[in-house]
């Protein structure tokens, strides 16, 4: 049986509370995260830190692969490649993410990230999938 990867739970994912990364949808193999740009996520030089956009793309990933494991299941980044295609200044940033092959060791995710109807970046990663040491 899959894992549930909740939308709304307090305490599940602190650091995407902490940047104001919501999820929207979750299903199997798909999360759909958003954010509302304020100047907390802003670089010097008054655009979106790409940190910021990395940090959707990753905590996406993790929900996408997350919702396809077994209870006994765990799953780690070991790379994520990003391109960034335009600078973010306001508005709100869309991350839709889909799995793209999952195996009995790896799993290979995709993540559009977009600012309103605009690609602002795309990245592809692959995840460790594993066995709790618990289960």
């Amino acid at each position: 049986m899959a894992k549930h990867f909740p939308l709304k739970s307090k305490g599940f994912n602190p650091f995407g509370q902490l940047i104001g990364l919501d999820f929207t949808r979750s299903e199997e193999g798909f999360t759909r995260g958003v954010l509302e740009v304020d100047e907390t996520h802003m670089n010097p030089h008054k655009v979106v830190h790409g940190g910021v956009l990395y940090a959707m793309v990753d905590t996406g990933m993790g929900g996408a692969a997350y919702s396809c494991l077994n209870e006994e299941e765990l799953c780690a980044t070991v790379e994520i490649k990003i391109v960034y295609l335009a600078p973010v200044t306001s508005g709100r940033l869309t991350c839709d993410t889909n799995l793209v092959h999952r195996g009995k060791r790896i799993a290979i995710l995709e993540s559009e990230v977009r600012n309103g109807e605009r690609l602002v970046a795309k990245a592809t990663g692959t995840y460790s999938l594993f066995r709790s040491s618990e289960g």
